[in-house]
């Protein structure tokens, strides 16, 4: 997930700036946050798989 932190960061520091637009930093924050959220759901779901085939 470390690099999808790092987008994140970097989104944040072009809003900052000002090389994107408020709007435009919001959309992509958005974006990176599901990415982040189906990254960690997809590492737990395999984490399990391998906990049970042992």
């Amino acid at each position: 997930m470390g690099p999808a932190s790092e987008t994140e960061y970097h989104i944040l520091l072009a809003a900052d700036l000002c090389y994107l637009e408020p709007q435009l930093a919001r959309q992509l924050e958005d974006r990176v946050t599901e990415v982040k959220r189906m990254l960690f759901s997809l590492i737990q779901k395999v984490r399990q798989d391998s906990d049970t085939d042992g």
